[in-house]
């Protein structure tokens, strides 16, 4: 299987390790040291390499931090995460809401003045900022990782082999892609550290990080239209001759000296770009990763590989529902429910990996957003429960992202009418309209309005990006309150609101869907407008839904979101399957 059910990280062991990193510090004249979930390329996923989080504290969110003091440890974590952290660290560390509570807020009360360590290629031109200017009082100081200096046994760096995406499902050359981008340069140079960014420039993909198809390296973009990229020369062995003329390729310890070396004004994206880089260049210029809007705009051979991606994963979705319909209540557990739908998806034949670790938790662990399941976690699926399956593939055509919720025997009323809320939320954004020019800060809202009106919300952002064969989370577009990057066709985004009662359930719905011009109204009057082509085709859990809390018009498009899904689907199915999806799509 490409998912393991091991104890990734172990809470027990973080006292003895706060303890070696507070003598570390003390030798290393810093009073304060920070621990983020980060590495030099600054993507949101890290190898295991970098899990230096992970190893200190137990916390093995996908976000968050730790501050280290003499005499207290915060560990920073945002909404998601909120449940998971208190289970997985132990009491010297102090969980912390961020990003309500600062990094710099939190050390300045608590460490009125001081020297701060940090590690310079962990921490972005941003970050670096933004914490300056909370810590007037404090020396900022640039040292060697002291993880890294206390870490018995650090896994070492990952050195998966790099291999060629395909024309036909990139959709254009990379050499077309350089001179494009390079018109658009502000400056001369252009420093780029984002894995999923190169490899989508140079049509490249790799396994550095588990579950994402990319490499680790670093890019420089000259506005004369060549590209410098910075890999270990063995990951390269299986390219044979793809970057042509436009590409030199050099070792990774030859990036710093390449940066110092470049002349004339240089671009960098403060958001991603490490401090360590920014200072060796004179007076970079800030603006965003060129490659982060071009990549977000999908063209019309990613857009056919996704659907193409869907479809394959849809049906091996409704083979594992009506696996799990004909199982009876308590007879699997949260392992069982990942194994068959890993198998399903493997037995397409297509799949390379899964996008991220699925997530399936009963009853209570439903409630935990980003739930893992592990040997020590791993509970029976009981009667009278709901099961939140979160799972994905990478197909070298896509990558796909769903969430479905399930009854498990007969649920209660309050479960019912929560799911029913939370389907209203995701109908919302599905259904919409909207003139060009808009962001997520702007439809978010409507996700959340029938649960806003009964009191409930929910922890985290609607949606995020979804790269094409590629990262699983992909800015720089978001449905959420932080999502300020205007909408354009191509973008692909995730729509799913949820609900958690802690210790209880949890509810979430997704699907994929993405950007697509709307046809004009008769008597329209805003210029252009676009709306959302749904990606994602298979049943949501009817025997969930309140019919008496849903309009008309929800009611309509419930069922005709399901008799496609019928259409679809059915042809790739056959037998009991078959008729379990019949059952599954009827009309309420």
């Amino acid at each position: 299987m490409y998912q393991t059910f091991e104890n990734s990280a172990d809470p027990s062991q973080g006292p003895a390790r706060l303890q070696a990193l507070r003598a570390a510090m003390k030798h290393a004249g810093v009073d304060a040291f920070l621990v983020p979930r980060a590495d030099a390329h600054q993507g949101e996923y890290v190898a295991p390499r970098d899990e230096r989080l992970s190893w200190l504290t137990g916390f093995t969110g996908s976000a968050g931090w730790c501050v280290a003091l003499a005499d207290r440890a915060g560990v920073f974590v945002d909404g998601r995460y909120r449940v998971q952290v208190r289970t997985q660290v132990a009491d010297d560390f102090e969980p912390v809401d961020w990003p309500e509570v600062s990094l710099g807020d939190w050390i300045a009360e608590a460490l009125p003045k001081g020297s701060v360590g940090f590690d310079p290629w962990l921490l972005s031109v941003d970050q670096y900022r933004a914490m300056s200017a909370k810590l007037p009082d404090h020396e900022m100081r640039a040292i060697d990782n002291l993880v890294d200096a206390i870490w018995d046994n650090q896994p070492d760096p990952p050195m998966g082999k790099v291999f060629e995406q395909p024309l036909d499902l990139a959709g254009e050359a990379h050499d077309a892609k350089i001179k494009r981008l390079a018109a658009d340069l502000k400056a001369d140079a252009a420093i780029i550290t984002l894995p999923d960014s190169i490899a989508w420039l140079l049509n490249i993909r790799g396994s550095d990080i588990p579950r994402n198809p990319v490499p680790h390296g670093f890019a420089v973009l000259q506005k004369s239209g060549r590209v410098s990229f910075f890999c270990a020369p063995e990951k390269l062995t299986s390219l044979d001759g793809h970057f042509g003329p436009l590409v030199d390729v050099h070792p990774v310890d030859a990036f710093l000296p390449s940066v110092e070396n470049l002349t004339g004004p240089v671009q960098i994206d403060p958001a991603t770009c490490p401090i360590c880089v920014a200072d060796l260049l004179t007076d970079p210029l800030e603006t965003a990763d060129p490659c982060l809007l071009p990549k977000a705009c999908k063209n019309t051979a990613e857009l056919d590989g996704t659907r193409a991606a869907h479809m394959r994963d849809a049906a091996a979705m409704v083979r594992f529902l009506s696996w799990l319909d004909e199982q009876p209540a308590g007879h699997l557990t949260e392992i069982d429910v990942v194994k068959q739908l890993e198998g399903e998806r493997r037995a397409t034949n297509a799949l390379r990996d899964i996008s991220f670790e699925t997530i399936s938790g009963a009853g209570p662990n439903g409630a935990i957003v980003h739930y893992r399941v592990t040997e020590d976690t791993n509970r029976t699926v009981e009667e009278g429960q709901l099961l939140l399956v979160d799972s994905g593939g990478q197909y070298v055509d896509g990558t796909t992202d769903i969430t479905r919720t399930i009854a498990i025997g007969q649920v209660g009323e309050e479960e019912r009418d929560a799911f029913t809320l939370v389907l209203r939320g995701m109908i919302a954004i599905s259904a919409l309209r909207f003139p060009t020019g808009l962001a997520g800060r702007d439809m978010d809202v409507l996700a959340r309005t029938a649960l806003w009106q009964q009191g409930m919300d929910y922890g985290h952002g609607t949606g995020h990006g979804v790269g094409a064969y590629l990262s699983v989370h992909e800015g720089p577009q978001r449905l959420a309150r932080t999502g300020t990057v205007p909408f354009e066709a191509g973008m692909i985004l995730s729509n799913e609101p949820g609900f958690y009662k802690e210790g209880a359930f949890g509810i979430r719905i997704e699907n994929l869907i993405v950007v697509e011009p709307a046809p004009a109204l008769p008597n329209q009057t805003v210029p252009e407008m676009l709306r959302f082509e749904t990606l994602t085709w298979v049943p949501i859990d009817t025997r969930l839904v309140n019919p008496d809390l849903l309009t008309q018009a929800e009611r309509d498009w419930l069922n005709t979101y399901h008799a496609e899904v019928e259409r679809r689907v059915g042809p790739l199915v056959e037998g009991d399957v078959k008729d379990w999806l019949s059952r599954a799509c009827r009309a309420i």
